[in-house]
């Protein structure tokens, strides 16, 4: 099939290679030129696992194109995928939709045979009705069919998600373009993902739903953790215990920092703006989004704490600042709060992370990325676990500090309490 996608973020990028690899011609669109020439190159924007091999792969094999010519791509494609950002209005819960109307009316323009248009960004309800409005003033609705389909995919492991999928949603009580959508999902319904075909408005809630759900269960889990500092139990105990339950399930319940990323905290307020407008109230979501912001705050107290309240001139060091493991995203990670307060009450601030130097710390002075574990540890009093990368899990603490007394809080709890004692090092985790 000729497919186009409008949009090379993390959505947009991510599927339409997975799609080029399944056998199908993909066009992916964007207007930022110089994304493209790099694209082009095999220069990859984010950083995912495996992506960059799969660009090459499909690049080379003629099946992958990168264009920023949305008219002449929407022309050469069949159906056509929106994957535009939809991030939260300033100072409002609501998502800022303008990205996805602005494409659907550059694709109502373009219009001249049949087309099926996608939307895969994560959309309020009734977004699919407003698109199929915009398209209708250009084009008659025999010529066009409006489709919601979610995406599931997480960061670090989207590649993998593409192609192994729980589920594949398709919004649509248009028969002819269900067919087309179950045709082109056919590779990945054979390997047993299970096609749910719903009412568009029903899709669109669907992914709403899922990620506030996820969200809950983070920071359930954070609340126990909270609880079990108080206790003297280890979440971990209680995690397993729970999530062992098949109705409850083991997945999103490891106790840590604030949830983030570009979802679950965009998303979650989304989904509260869209109740409000409904005149419905949500409030196990609201008491969610009150509970994940206040969580770095607990936290910082705890760090503190740990500090004898003694911040001023102290040396920290950050092992990971992504909001999470095997991504580069550092949109709502805690760490964008954290750093500066420590920074503030005088801290000297060193981090590390596999992903590089981040430029949201550039202007903070006694904040200095560093290259490498060593170089980063070297003499640090605290030292800070925050994201679970891989090359944390095995380090000689005591080997690279080179400090009596220096403070490990692990936020991730990758280390054994019982280890950590045996080395005489100062351990702290969450939940522990």
């Amino acid at each position: 099939m000729k497919l186009c996608m409008i949009g090379t973020g993390y959505v947009g990028l991510v599927s339409g290679v997975c799609f080029a690899d399944l056998g199908n011609d993909v066009i992916c669109v964007d207007k930022d030129i110089s994304k493209i020439n790099r694209l082009k190159k095999s220069i990859i924007p984010i950083y995912e696992p495996g992506l960059e091999e799969l660009v090459k792969k499909n690049f080379n094999a003629g099946r992958l194109k990168f264009s920023t010519n949305l008219g002449e791509s929407v022309k050469k494609s069949d159906l056509i995928f929106i994957c535009v950002g939809t991030p939260t209005k300033k100072n409002s819960y609501e998502a800022d939709l303008s990205q996805v109307f602005s494409a659907a009316k550059k694709i109502s323009q373009n219009i001249k045979s049949f087309k099926i248009i996608i939307n895969k960004s994560t959309v309020p309800v009734m977004t699919g009705d407003k698109v199929e409005k915009i398209i209708s003033k250009k084009v008659k609705k025999k010529l066009f069919s409006v489709v919601s389909n979610p995406e599931f995919l997480r960061e670090g492991e989207a590649i993998r998600d593409f192609i192994y999928p729980d589920r594949v949603v398709v919004g649509t009580l248009d028969k002819s373009s269900n067919k087309k959508l179950k045709s082109l999902y056919s590779p990945l319904i054979s390997k047993g993902a299970r096609y749910i075909n719903t009412s568009r408005r029903a899709a669109e809630l669907i992914k709403y739903a899922s990620n506030a759900f996820l969200a809950t269960k983070i920071t359930f889990i954070n609340e126990l953790a909270n609880l079990c500092e108080k206790m003297d139990i280890n979440i971990e105990d209680v995690s397993i215990g729970i999530g062992t339950d098949k109705r409850i399930g083991s997945r999103f319940l490891r106790a840590g920092p604030a949830y983030g990323g570009s979802c679950f905290p965009k998303d979650t307020r989304a989904l509260i703006d869209t109740a409000k407008k409904s005149r419905t109230s949500l409030s196990v979501v609201n008491t969610v989004i009150n509970s994940n912001e206040k969580r770095s705050e607990i936290l910082l107290k705890r760090i503190k704490n740990l500090l004898n309240n003694k911040i001023k001139n102290k040396k920290i060091t950050f092992l990971g600042v992504t909001f999470k493991a095997n991504t580069d995203d550092m949109r709502e990670s805690a760490c964008l709060k954290m750093i500066p307060y420590l920074n503030n009450k005088g801290a000297f601030i060193r981090y590390y992370d596999p992903t590089g130097q981040k430029h949201e710390f550039n202007k903070l002075k006694n904040v200095e990325y560093k290259n490498n574990i060593k170089n980063a540890c070297e003499l640090s009093d605290l030292i800070i676990i925050h994201t679970e990368w891989n090359e944390f899990k095995l380090i000689d603490l005591k080997r690279i500090v080179k400090k009596r007394n220096f403070i490990v809080y692990d936020m991730r709890n990758i280390y054994s309490p019982e280890k950590m004692k045996k080395l005489n090092i100062k351990y702290f985790g969450i939940g522990r």
